[in-house]
């Protein structure tokens, strides 16, 4: 059975203006009046999910679905790295920092390495059957870029040149073993150009 895997970003926070590694962090004010007024653009689906962050699940009420948590979605585990920023960690730990980045097994942080994230929201993919074929998940960005390598069966560090701004949608059509991709788009309704 061929599944419309809709995926999207959570709206803006201040752990991502402070370009901070991923914590539990709320929606700044901004992100949740962006993703309010981007409320009547979310496609109709049979499944809505929602990533177990706090601000993927306050991105899917704001934006009206009535999601349920899957824990299978849940962002990149970052360990002694989560909350912290970049760069604070890269002048802290340099050697660590570089690992990350140039071996897709490496973990130096102590928890999930990039081979293992695309593994898991790999296996999260393969394995959907939506009621009607569609699913929507409000998902962190680092969740979707995984999800867009795998099915595109890309190697691991094509991860790092994949941009996914806060409240776009990616399309994956398929099945496992053969998807196809639509990237970053807002998921209706403005003309080409517009964001929400």
């Amino acid at each position: 059975m061929t599944v419309r895997v809709m995926l999207v970003s959570p709206a803006m926070n201040a752990a991502l203006r402070e370009a901070r590694f991923e914590g539990d962090a709320p929606l700044d004010r901004s992100g949740r009046e962006r993703a309010r007024a981007a409320a009547g653009l979310v496609p109709e689906t049979g499944l809505a999910l929602s990533g177990p962050s706090e601000r993927c699940r306050e991105t899917a009420a704001a934006l009206g679905l009535p999601a349920r948590t899957e824990p299978a979605l849940s962002g990149w585990d970052m360990a002694r790295w989560a909350g912290r920023a970049l760069d604070e960690v890269a002048a802290a730990e340099p050697a660590a920092v570089a690992a990350w980045l140039g071996d897709p097994s490496a973990a130096p942080h102590g928890g999930e390495s990039l081979h293992g994230l695309i593994g898991r929201i790999g296996g999260w993919l393969d394995a959907l059957d939506g009621p009607d074929g569609t699913v929507l998940a409000v998902a962190e960005a680092a969740v979707v870029r995984a999800a867009v390598v795998h099915g595109l069966g890309l190697p691991a560090r094509a991860f790092w040149r994949l941009d996914v701004a806060p409240l776009t949608l990616t399309e994956l059509t398929g099945r496992s073993g053969r998807w196809n991709v639509a990237l970053g788009r807002p998921p209706a309704g403005p003309p080409a150009g517009d964001t929400w």
